[in-house]
């Protein structure tokens, strides 16, 4: 195996023997295998999609088959193995009808080369298709061009973080026409040797404005679902009786979960990117739906043996269960786990959560009440701009001298204690901006107010990443400035593939001086990092004392 797309990745270049997230050889294997069957979707599915031909299965399963192989999501080899043939059955179908479509408005036999992508057959067996993943796997790329290569893997795991925010727009409902397309356009592009490295940049920094337009989908799919969130204090103690905790991503599991657990005596916490749940009208409206647990996704081990309930995963983020909880964990949608219950999505999308709710009941609950304290969660974009016109007062009246964005993903190697450092080290005259799992080094923590305003402020999870788009481009607007011009510092923390999706969409609208931790992917050439550093002034992060020091100045 050879795997370099999280940022925990061995000795900083690859995992080669088995994942550092715990993904063994054949799943990793298999992984390659459907990346390579997708691109081959990818390629006839851009030629139909320019014959105006569309197959509403072909964006379901292209999305699925690259969300799938994100970081901490699918380690059952054999369930990554269905996709395989159905990504293939799809492409066939795309292919055929592309070339009749072609023969017709040409009057002639449709005739090119193809990619081996395009024309690449699974194996007859699980072994089959294993002998097959060489000659897929990201390290086989034949360009002699490390920039290329580099170019390829950036744009390809911005496709595997769109995936899982288009996926989760889908299951309620929502899709973009321009979105679906360039999931076709993006990974056409994969295997298309003609591409010059300039030309990819152009395609990655197009692809960062696509994912803007798809986290906006995501957020009116939500919101839609579920109303605006609202400032929101959420208990991060625990009351006495059954519990079932909550992890993961995806609001519909969770409300489908609230539904089916009304009146059954069972409180429902959430932990890790499911907290900012909490600020949603129609999912707090639930009076068991109590309070939050635990921390971010790395600490799922110690956290999850000691909850004394169920757990369900919704979304990426689930770890190496042990054998003291594995019984009394379940996935559902594109996560799994060998030997853990899986909840099916029936036909009609909805799920029967009796399994995890069962297992809530047998197990023994807390025994007591336990409060600790409350955290103030839900400032999506509705909320912020609200807030707006206090905000930018204060701003003009020099009470709040400059805003930190310290988002990003939490991970457990060493260096991330820099974001608490630098979110400790900030100004008393400046506010925090939080997005995704990086806060919980420090959200516990009592930053105070401004005349009203919490010093920090929480946009959400990665999901709703759009939120914090929304908040720099209001300020700019309110100031008839750029963001660039804006007392507006950006530092991050990136793990996984969403991460780095919403990085490019930040690069596509222009932002500069980022700052990037806690270390710089693996899968950026020398070359690339200069051109990212020549039009953007990204660097890596230094310490907090210095990064602060330098926003200070400018």
């Amino acid at each position: 195996m050879f795997c370099r797309q999280c940022e925990q990745t061995m000795k900083g270049t690859g995992c080669t023997m088995q994942g550092v997230c715990g993904k063994m050889p054949e799943t990793a294997a298999m992984q390659d295998v459907l990346i390579y069957a997708a691109k081959g979707l990818g390629y006839w599915g851009w030629l139909a999609f320019r014959e105006n031909i569309k197959d509403a299965a072909a964006d379901d399963v292209i999305r699925r088959a690259l969300f799938t192989t994100i970081t901490n999501v699918n380690f059952d080899t054999a369930q990554v193995q269905k996709l395989v043939p159905e990504v293939c059955a799809v492409r066939d179908r795309l292919r055929d009808a592309f070339i009749s479509a072609s023969q017709k408005k040409h009057d002639k036999p449709f005739v090119a080369q193809v990619p081996p992508q395009a024309g690449y057959q699974p194996g007859c067996c699980t072994d089959g298709i294993l002998a097959q993943a060489p000659a897929a796997a990201v390290n086989a790329d034949s360009s002699p061009n490390e920039d290329i290569r580099s170019l390829r893997e950036i744009l390809l795991y911005g496709l595997k973080g769109m995936a899982a925010y288009a996926d989760h727009a889908a299951v309620l409902g929502k899709q973009n026409a321009e979105v679906n397309a360039f999931f076709y356009e993006g990974l056409s592009a994969l295997t298309d040797d003609s591409l010059s490295a300039d030309d990819l940049f152009n395609l990655i920094v197009r692809f960062g404005h696509v994912n803007i337009t798809c986290m906006a989908l995501l957020d009116e799919a939500n919101t839609g679902a579920y109303g605006s969130p609202v400032p929101t204090k959420v208990p991060i103690g625990h009351r006495k009786g059954k519990a079932i905790l909550v992890s993961g991503h995806d609001l519909k599991d969770l409300y489908m979960l609230l539904e089916q657990t009304a009146g059954a005596g069972v409180d429902v916490y959430t932990h890790g990117e499911m907290l900012p749940a909490h600020a949603y009208p129609k999912l707090k409206a639930f009076p068991h739906f109590y309070g939050h647990y635990g921390t971010a996704w790395q600490n799922q081990y110690k956290e999850f043996d000691a909850f004394p309930g169920a757990i369900l995963m919704t979304t990426n983020c689930i770890q190496r269960p042990a054998n003291t909880y594995k019984a009394r964990l379940f996935t559902t949608g594109l996560v799994h786990w060998p030997d853990v219950v899986h909840i099916e999505t029936a036909a009609n999308g909805q799920k029967n959560f009796a399994p995890v709710i069962e297992a809530a009941l047998a197990a023994e609950g807390f025994k007591e009440d336990r409060p600790v304290k409350d955290i103030l969660v839900g400032f999506g974009h509705d909320a912020l701009s609200k807030a707006a016109g206090k905000v930018v007062e204060l701003v003009k009246a020099g009470k709040i001298k400059h805003f930190y964005l310290i988002g990003g993903c939490d991970g457990a190697k060493p260096g991330r204690n820099y974001y608490t450092d630098f979110a400790l080290s900030v100004p008393r005259d400046s506010v925090i901006v939080t997005l995704a799992c990086g806060k919980f080094r420090f959200n516990t923590l009592d930053f105070g107010e401004i005349e009203g305003i919490p010093r920090l402020i929480d946009c959400g999870q990665c999901n709703d990443a759009y939120s914090a788009v929304v908040f720099a481009k209001s300020l700019a607007e309110a100031f008839n400035c750029t963001v660039n011009d804006l007392p507006l510092s950006f530092v991050l923390s990136w793990y996984e593939q969403k991460a780095v999706c919403v990085l490019l969409s930040l690069l596509a609208l222009g932002v500069k001086k980022i700052k990037l931790g806690p270390s710089l992917p693996a899968f950026v050439s020398p070359n690339v990092l200069n051109i990212l550093v020549e039009k953007f002034a990204i660097a890596p992060i230094a310490t907090a004392e210095a990064d602060l020091a330098e926003t200070m100045k400018a």
